[in-house]
């Protein structure tokens, strides 16, 4: 059973939710807010408690994409240690693709079960598993050393990390949204997507220092294993800081209620969630296909396209992605923020309708030179960012409290794993087969039409409360002023 307890009421304030007055007892101001139990950011304490909550949600972000970011500057060293031959570019790709296979089960595993017992026990062993798979992968010996064990072990690694990962995104995403105010869940929802940057830059840099500070020879040999070390502090520190914090106020009032939504058995809460909201399911899997491919092409896929099709060096493709990154994070705050004014909709129409028009004039722009890729890198990044910085606050307020995590989890995996763990193979596969170098462009228009499809029946809910266990925000054909 569904109710509208989600739902603002009718007399709530210009941006859809309810009154954010900070309460000040006699003995001094609290860090929440008395109306909505998240955070308040009118306080220092509130303030304190809004940082915590971003590092303990980005951290793990970080260390996920990390990997992404280390694995696709790596790509060409591990094709050689653990693919040998003509075809182990296509091999490296498809290998990372290979890890998305379990992204939906995993989330199918973790999101039901952080509905029924709170997303900080998740939250916490998911890190754990994914920054000890990737750890893990610095010590595989080669091809050379192994024979096809090599590559094996490296698939059940990736695997590893696939399935932990399904259940680290949609948790954190949801931590972020149900501790942020709800005035302003752009604003600091747009910082987990800080952390997926952030997580790729490091492993970008990482890459870089350790390509200009070794040779050629040591590099391919043995020093592409040293990135992938750094993710077992990484996972360590996470764990830590997600340990010390309580659960969200959103899941923990909603536990102590006495609604029906809330009891049942994890099954139980992935059989609602499947029988009662398949349209914000089928929604958020259309919005998922245009983000992500965009995504895996731009940010994974780019390194190889430019070495292999453009013929760049290695340290000028990674110091080209990485200046372009660092823009995108410098940016991507103030995304969030202006979210919060504007509405989550009118962002993604202006991202997906102007990486239609321009992805072929900025690919073909990316063939004229270090100078010209970076320009038309960081102006496809930039157009992106609008959907990149609305994550967390668009995905995780499409569905009600007592299905959040697993509605997230189930529908963004999925829509991953089919879409955007294959781009890089995908699009390396078609450039192979056809011979032109365009096509990459292309992929992503059509994925953006998908998108557009999508967003079309997008509830707004900027402003919106996500408290209880009815679906937040509003009808699209109400929100025509939006």
């Amino acid at each position: 059973m569904r109710t509208d307890a989600g739902l603002p009421p009718d007399d709530a304030d210009a941006s859809g939710g309810p009154d954010e007055a900070a309460a000040t007892p006699p003995g001094g101001v609290t860090a929440t807010d008395d109306v909505t139990g998240t955070p308040d950011p009118e306080t220092p304490e509130g303030r304190r408690l809004l940082r915590r909550v971003i590092a303990a949600s980005a951290i793990g972000n970080a260390t996920e994409w990390y990997d992404y970011g280390v694995f696709a500057a790596t790509a060409t060293y591990i094709g050689d240690a653990f693919f040998p031959g003509s075809l182990s570019t296509l091999a490296t790709m498809l290998t990372f693709a290979i890890s998305f296979v379990l992204r939906p089960i995993g989330g199918m595993v973790w999101g039901p079960i952080g509905d029924r017992i709170g997303r900080k026990a998740v939250l916490a062993a998911t890190i754990l598993l994914m920054s000890a798979a990737t750890f893990l992968i610095a010590f595989i010996p080669s091809h050379a050393t192994i024979g096809v064990a090599a590559p094996i072990l490296l698939v059940l690694l990736r695997v590893i990390q696939g399935f932990s990962t399904g259940g680290e995104y949609g948790g954190a995403a949801t931590f972020m949204a149900e501790y942020s105010p709800d005035k302003h869940r752009g604003k600091y929802g747009s910082f987990l997507e800080f952390g997926t940057l952030g997580g790729f830059v490091m492993g970008a840099a990482v890459v870089l220092i350790c390509q200009t500070a070794m040779s050629e020879a040591a590099m391919g040999d043995w020093g592409w294993r040293i990135p992938f070390l750094i993710a077992a502090p990484l996972g360590l520190v996470g764990w830590y800081l997600r340990s010390k914090m309580s659960d969200t106020p959103v899941f923990t009032e909603a536990e102590s209620s006495e609604s029906t939504e809330m009891e049942g058995s994890a099954w139980q809460r992935m059989v609602d969630l499947v029988r009662d909201y398949r349209r914000p399911i089928f929604t958020m899997f259309g919005m998922v296909i245009a983000l992500n491919v965009v995504q895996y092409t731009l940010l994974t896929y780019q390194p190889t396209y430019l070495e292999n099709k453009i013929g760049m060096s290695d340290d000028s493709t990674t110091l080209l992605i990485l200046i372009g990154e660092l823009v995108m994070m410098a940016v991507i705050p103030f995304i969030g923020r202006w979210s919060d004014s504007t509405g989550r909709k009118p962002m993604w129409w202006a991202s997906l309708i102007s990486l239609f028009v321009l992805a072929i004039p900025m690919y073909w722009l990316m063939g004229q030179g270090f100078g010209w890729a970076l320009l038309g890198f960081a102006v496809l990044g930039l157009l992106y960012l609008p959907q990149l910085a609305t994550i967390s606050a668009t995905f995780p307020a499409m569905f009600p409290t007592h299905v959040r995590y697993a509605g997230f989890a189930l529908s963004y995996n999925v829509a991953t794993a089919a879409f955007g763990g294959t781009a890089p193979f995908i699009n390396d596969a078609a450039i192979n087969g056809t011979g032109w170098d365009l096509f990459p462009a292309l992929y992503m228009m059509i994925a953006c039409v998908v998108g557009m499809v999508a967003v079309y029946f997008l509830r707004e809910t900027a402003g919106c409360s996500i408290r209880g266990t009815g679906i937040p925000g509003k009808e699209p054909e109400s929100v025509g002023a939006r």
